[in-house]
């Protein structure tokens, strides 16, 4: 049977066609070289049969990046890791605050607004020079699972909600210059269509090309805590319950990890392991 006709099933049921393609460009995201990444290939493809789920493929190849290097498995895993920051979409909210925050924003989180009609929770507001933003966050802790138009029309009249209250009182200054709906996982094209007609800023794990979540973390090396395959789940769960959402904060708040009972051997580990993940010799 050759590979291209093999079908898989993807976290939601699916079933969908293998591709090499797919799985080299992902690969590719953890930074392995051209080697590992075609003896993964070669291994994947031995080990392919009718059915297989893409979990199955993800864990094999996760496995093997890992043996080779631990920073590899870790960029590999990042959509899995944010799905770990779960089951609550409170600490996806800190997540999105951190980046915006690391991105030169001033941040703020769950501040209640008062509309028009009604007050809103809003789950981060964002602030740096021209641009005040409304932003919130629809966070899924299962795999599979899409944001429909459902969710941009109703940010979309909380936003506008508020905004009607600001031009009436005036009673928060500067006014909201956009609207923005963050999710971990995907819009479908009708919740994209209408994001851009009434000009909502959308951001997933993969829109706008290139701008999206993943392209930003990546890029400004701001990995989720989850992200580390040194640290056990427990200690992850203690660092987030610290506030502790980023990678790149243990750079400064290191004196966690000794309130983890952690060997000074296994810290070099991890600390090491963070600076070759969140690029830190690269200014943001």
């Amino acid at each position: 049977m050759m590979t291209q006709e093999i079908d898989v099933i993807k976290s939601s049921g699916e079933r969908t066609k293998f591709s090499f393609t797919k799985l080299r460009r992902s690969l590719q995201r953890s930074g392995a070289n051209d080697v590992i990444i075609q003896q993964i290939l070669d291994t994947v493809r031995d080990e392919l049969y009718e059915g297989i789920t893409t979990k199955e493929i993800y864990n094999r190849a996760f496995a093997m990046l890992k043996q080779q290097k631990s920073v590899y498995a870790s960029k590999y895993k990042l959509k899995k890791a944010i799905y770990e920051l779960g089951p609550t979409g409170f600490p996806f909210e800190r997540f999105v605050a951190a980046i915006l925050k690391f991105s030169g924003y001033t941040v703020e989180v769950g501040k209640i607004i008062q509309g028009y009609c009604v007050s809103h929770e809003v789950d981060v507001i964002a602030k740096k020079e021209q641009q005040h933003l409304l932003i919130e966050c629809k966070y899924h802790s299962e795999e599979g699972r899409n944001c429909n138009v459902k969710v941009p029309l109703y940010i979309h009249s909380r936003y506008k909600d508020i905004l009607k209250k600001n031009e009436i009182t005036k009673s928060y200054f500067p006014q909201f210059t956009k609207g923005w709906v963050v999710t971990n996982t995907r819009f479908t094209a009708d919740a994209i269509q209408y994001g851009s007609c009434v000009d909502l800023q959308l951001l997933s794990w993969d829109y706008p090309k290139n701008e999206a979540l993943k392209d930003r973390i990546d890029r400004l090396g701001l990995y989720p805590i989850t992200t580390s395959t040194l640290l056990s789940n427990r200690e992850k769960q203690f660092l987030l319950s610290r506030d502790v959402v980023l990678l790149r904060q243990l750079t400064k708040d290191a004196f966690y990890l000794d309130h983890l009972g952690i060997s000074d051997t296994r810290k070099n580990k991890i600390m090491s392991e963070i600076d070759m993940l969140c690029n830190l010799e690269n200014t943001i």
